[in-house]
């Protein structure tokens, strides 16, 4: 019986986002909460232009009070208004840049994000990575590099990324810079500046990226980890897999294998805890455009059906919550009963293991040392 697709309202949606931003989270984490809501009671719809242009609308005073600042000298000024004018453009492209106001929304998202970023203790780097890829793709991959303030180069790389809607801007990497570890944060396949989408053989973006750190002194390629989180955490279980020779160390948060991709589970998922329409998002960042192409094309993503779960896998670490309603438990579950045996961490709740009264980010640092950093460096952060 073919299963008919689900349409959230807009009251649902609304009631959704309002509860993020009243605990600040995802997209909403860097807003002024009155200034949200009152967006959020205004709109009638997700349509794509309108709500880029209410939440870019919300921007514009912070940008031009961020630019007067910086022009006056004051830094903390310039920087408090960055960092609101780029929360309020984030959340004007969410959950992707799909369309003409949105692509705009995003790219003066990552102009207030490197403003900010140009007053943060530890400036990124920006990094441009030649990639050759097929006919129709991209040059060139951009990440951005920010190195420790302590320990001795060549240090240690954490390559981080994030999932559909959440991109390398949206990387917290100070826990991992405070241990000692270098930090690149890039986009996965398919979406942000990445130069090509989501497919099944789409981890051949990272090779240019791998063979990038080898040539860099200040960094050690034997000493390699990737965390992706979210759908990104796809990518981590299959470069675990398919460049275990490259990698100390992978991290699957909150990510996909095998189940996510049925259509009973993507019908499932349509009435959880996302708030816009999940298999729309999943298929912009995999080349598709609507949700019956996304059904007919998600199983071939499959990690078990491609027989990658067998083989042997870099050290891989499983973190989420056990009620994830975006991508179900049952996917880490089968990551644990294939293969090399791995790591796994579980949390009460939904999506990634969030929640009041712990802090999923001290698991994975803590972990990460464990296969990065020298013993006296490593049991100070696992302290």
């Amino acid at each position: 019986m073919k299963l008919e697709k689900f349409e959230r309202p807009y009251g649902d949606v609304r009631d959704i986002m309002l509860a993020r931003a009243k605990h600040g989270r995802n997209p909403l984490d860097n807003v002024d909460y009155e200034t949200a809501r009152a967006i959020l009671e205004r709109l009638t719809s997700t349509e794509r232009d309108a709500w880029a242009a209410a939440f870019s609308a919300a921007a514009a005073p912070y940008e031009a009070k961020a630019r007067d600042a910086a022009g006056r000298g004051d830094a903390r000024a310039a920087a408090a208004n960055w960092k609101l004018a780029y929360g309020f453009l984030r959340a004007a492209r969410y959950p992707a840049p799909n369309s003409a106001g949105k692509k705009l929304a995003y790219k003066k998202s990552q102009n207030a994000y490197r403003a900010l970023e140009a007053y943060a203790a530890s400036p990124l780097q920006l990094v441009v990575i030649p990639f050759q890829g097929k006919p129709g793709e991209g040059t060139e991959i951009v990440a951005y590099l920010r190195l420790p303030k302590t320990g001795t180069a060549p240090y240690p790389v954490v390559m981080i990324w994030g999932g559909i809607d959440s991109f390398k801007e949206e990387r917290r990497v100070e826990r991992y810079l405070k241990a000692g570890m270098a930090t690149l944060s890039i986009d996965m396949p398919g979406v942000g500046e990445a130069p090509l989408a989501g497919s099944e053989d789409a981890e051949r973006m990272w090779d240019p990226i791998f063979d990038w750190i080898a040539a860099k002194p200040a960094l050690d390629a034997t000493r390699v980890a990737v965390v992706g989180c979210s759908t990104g955490g796809y990518w981590a279980t299959k470069l675990a897999h398919t460049h275990k020779h490259r990698l100390a160390a992978a991290i699957n948060h909150g990510g996909p294998a095998h189940f996510a991709f049925t259509e009973e589970w993507i019908h499932e998922a349509a009435h959880g805890e996302y708030p816009f329409d999940l298999a729309e998002t999943l298929a912009c960042a995999f080349g598709r455009a609507s949700f019956e192409e996304w059904v007919a094309y998600a199983p071939k993503l499959s990690l078990l059906d491609m027989g990658l779960l067998d083989k042997p896998c870099a050290p891989l670490l499983c973190v989420n919550g056990v009620d994830d309603s975006v991508f179900p438990i049952r996917d880490h579950y089968l990551l644990l009963q294939h293969g090399n045996a791995k790591s796994a961490r579980f949390f009460p709740g939904g999506h990634m293991g969030h929640g009041d009264g712990w802090d999923v980010t001290d698991t994975l640092v803590g972990w990460l040392a464990g296969h990065l950093l020298p013993a006296a460096a490593r049991d100070k952060v696992q302290a």
